[in-house]
């Protein structure tokens, strides 16, 4: 089932043309930039780390934490000053995802767009592939 976002989908700035990357909305951006306001991390301190670990509903689970710096194998895509980290397990799961940010009375938070699932819970932060 494709998902129609309404904020424009940003491929990293430095990927080469067809690799396979991850990618974030405009507003998943934008927010990330608060929380990493709140937090007093600026870009060039760190960035953004996107993760897969065991464990959910589903059987794996998305994480989602700041980090002070890419670690040695991590897979970093750049967005404008915006750096998100991913390591190479976890990108076996989330290369072709799409990050997105959703704000409404329901629910509010990120959503994994991930093409890589092949199973979802309900609450989306879980997932099988």
């Amino acid at each position: 089932m494709a998902m129609t976002l309404d904020s424009p989908v940003l491929n990293a700035d430095n990927l080469s043309p067809n690799a396979k990357s991850v990618q974030a909305t405009e507003r998943a951006l934008a927010r990330v930039r608060v929380a990493m306001e709140k937090e007093g991390i600026s870009p060039e301190q760190g960035g953004l780390r996107l993760g897969v670990q065991g464990g959910g509903c589903s059987g794996l689970s998305y994480n989602i934490s700041f980090d002070t710096q890419p670690r040695e194998r991590d897979r970093v895509f750049a967005f404008g000053d915006l750096r998100l980290f991913v390591d190479p397990k976890s990108f076996i799961y989330l290369g072709g995802m799409v990050l997105d940010y959703e704000s409404t009375l329901i629910k509010q938070g990120f959503n994994f767009i991930n093409p890589n699932a092949s199973r979802s819970c309900g609450c989306g932060s879980s997932f099988s592939a």
